[in-house]
């Protein structure tokens, strides 16, 4: 896996240099892209099994339809890197997920052949019918290719498109890519030549024709032969399934023989059918040593050695907050056995996995299926037990639905560990936690939390364990803590209290969060400009603390809260309490720092802080804004608290 001073890769500008190539020479083509894929992520990090075990697939698929005139959809993204390299990215490859470089995943402002935008999985088959049928109104004849993975495929917007799709007859081509459930028999030489035939474009028009003469029978009998082929193409390739949801299945086939993909894929293209779903066999990390031999296939990586596949790691210097939660998670269940926790499809993205070491059958991963996971919560929280569900903010969002019919108007004790809060870097905006302050925040009998540093995520873990009269939420950010000390780690908060953690007498930054860091930052600035400052973290959006926002509106000339949320959220309600209790009438001067009303590209975190001036630089200039009147000279002549 070395780089070598030339390759085929050299003459591919676009697709379209790649079809004009003899077939012959596409292996050649797969193992030059393999070694581009491992060297280039080996310099920026990424998402690299994934796109590694379809570089076959990649290479047919752009060999036998006309991109980008044919759609090809990508479901989430992760396994794209392969077809951005083909399609003219190859000059940006190792800019990817890097400030101002190339999306981790497809975006259709970034290329004409992404033409749908990822990173939430399970989308590939819905957005692909939509383009199909939009095709057929149009009177336009392009194809459109849906590719989706196993785990997607355990969501449930997978099957509500291909339910939709079956009862049509768009023509609409699904590859299923499975990689790790196993869902066929042993892939081999006779599931291949099986392939073949049943794609075969005689085959296809046959069942075309015996679909018309069934429709001249009896509504029995076409339903008994019906039944009769669907079963016996079933028990021959393990389609039914798809058959019943009124796909033809091919497969399965080997996803890293061009000699069998590239026949059926032809065949398929040319058939003039409804929708066709391509059972693909592959294998994450294919072709990379290191990445077969990691567990998790080298899903997610960071900079690497090309030779030894061994990643690089900075140097912590405390414990991430996920790590934090699962620790204070799995002290908690060795003393109460109620204590259960839900995943959905991120065991070790939430650090679940560590719990699951310890309690195996208190541990539910459920699949990509956020949904499932909230009412499969509420469920067990209807029988006395204490659901913890684990899912990053931005992934809840897929289950508000639920959070609000199954959870909240049920008033059922679901803990909501929500992971990634805030900004999260290289994923960039379809994996910013953004929206959860507010959207929970505007839910009646929700609890909500934010952890300023790693000892507040542990007593909130504490609090919500002992919280069992409704829903609760805390959230905590991507990466690791600032070093806090862990004394009284395991006590509760007092319900809707906030603390004071510097007085002063000026100006009062009210915190929800881990921005708390930058607020006391910010405080020695402005102290260093004459205006002393308190700094207070909120702990609580719901229910607020009423009687701490009255002291610091009260008391000081400008209030000003901070959160890593988007307009809307926590600012919003202490506005609405100011508002109420007329404290927005006697020149107390509130401003509200949130995250900007834009969705921010991918880049380094603390600089994508920056650029929305949620650091402490950015706090201090909002505080001078809001005293245009006043000059480090005049400080003396700020008093620091309003008269009432």
């Amino acid at each position: 896996m070395l780089l070598r001073n030339s390759s085929l890769l050299d003459s591919i500008a676009t697709p379209a240099d790649l079809r004009a190539m003899d077939e012959g020479l596409l292996p050649e083509v797969a193992d030059d892209l393999r070694r581009e894929l491992v060297n280039a992520v080996s310099v920026t990090g990424g998402h690299l099994g994934a796109s590694l075990g379809v570089v076959e697939l990649t290479v047919a698929l752009h060999y036998v339809f006309d991109t980008p005139r044919d759609r090809l959809i990508w479901d989430v993204g992760h396994q794209a890197y392969g077809h951005k390299i083909l399609t003219g990215r190859r000059d940006r490859i190792r800019t990817i997920r890097q400030e101002g470089g190339l999306s981790g995943f497809t975006k259709r402002s970034e290329s004409e052949y992404d033409p749908f935008g990822a990173a939430h999985s399970s989308t590939s088959i819905s957005a692909g019918l939509g383009m199909a049928v939009a095709r057929d109104l149009s009177g336009a004849k392009n194809h459109v290719v849906a590719v989706i993975g196993d785990g997607a495929m355990s969501a449930g917007l997978a099957y509500e498109a291909m339910n939709n799709a079956g009862a049509g007859d768009a023509r609409l081509i699904v590859i299923l890519n499975d990689n790790d459930m196993s869902i066929a028999p042993p892939v081999g030489a006779m599931s291949a030549y099986l392939s073949r035939l049943l794609s075969n474009r005689t085959v296809l028009t046959m069942r075309d024709i015996g679909k018309q003469v069934a429709a001249k029978l009896s509504s029995r009998l076409d339903r008994t032969l019906s039944s009769a082929v669907r079963h016996a193409r079933g028990f021959i390739t393990g389609g039914t399934l798809f058959e019943e949801m009124g796909f033809y299945y091919v497969g399965p086939i080997d996803g890293h023989d061009l000699n069998h993909l590239l026949p059926v894929l032809r065949n398929v293209r040319d058939a003039h059918i409804g929708p066709v779903l391509v059972h693909v066999v592959t294998r994450k990390g294919k072709g990379y040593a290191p990445a077969e031999a990691s567990a998790d296939k080298y899903h997610g990586v960071s900079k690497f050695d090309v030779v030894t596949g061994v990643q690089a790691k900075s140097k912590a210097k405390a414990p991430s907050y996920t790590r934090v939660f699962a620790d204070s998670l799995i002290a908690a269940a060795r003393n109460d056995e109620k204590i259960v926790a839900v995943t959905a499809a991120m065991p070790s993205g939430t650090g679940l996995d560590l719990f699951a070491k310890e309690f195996p059958r208190r541990t539910f991963d459920v699949g990509i299926a956020e949904q499932h996971a909230v009412t499969f919560a509420a469920g067990m929280a209807a029988e006395g037990y204490k659901p913890f569900c684990a899912i990053y903010s931005t992934f809840l969002q897929r289950a508000y639905d639920q959070v609000v019919h199954d959870v909240a108007i049920q008033n059922l004790p679901v803990r909501f560990a929500i992971d990634r809060a805030g900004l999260v870097g290289a994923d960039g905006a379809t994996h910013a936690g953004s929206f959860d302050i507010g959207y929970l925040g505007a839910l009646p009998n929700m609890m909500v939390m934010a952890a300023a540093d790693e000892c507040e995520l542990a007593r909130m873990v504490a609090t919500s364990v002992a919280h069992d009269s409704g829903p609760i939420a805390f959230r905590y950010p991507r990466g690791e803590g600032n070093g806090a000390s862990m004394m009284d780690a395991a006590t509760p908060l007092e319900i809707g209290k906030g603390r004071i953690v510097r007085q002063g007498t000026s100006v009062a930054l009210l915190s929800f969060g881990s921005r708390l860091g930058e607020c006391l930052k910010a405080a020695d600035e402005l102290a260093s400009r004459g205006l002393s400052t308190t700094v207070a973290d909120a702990r609580f959006a719901k229910p607020l603390d009423h009687a701490l926002i009255e002291k610091l509106a009260r008391n000081h000339d400008v209030l000003l809260t901070v959160e890593e949320g988007a307009v809307g959220g926590f600012g919003s309600f202490v506005m609405k309490h100011l508002s109420d209790a007329g404290l927005l009438d006697g020149g107390l001067r509130f401003r509200m720092m949130t995250l900007p009303d834009a969705f921010q590209d991918h880049g380094d975190p603390e600089r994508m802080y920056a650029a929305a001036g949620l650091d402490a630089r950015g706090i201090v200039v909002k505080v001078m804004a809001a005293l245009p009147g006043f000059a480090a000279a005049d400080s003396g002549h700020a008093s620091g608290r309003r008269s009432e």
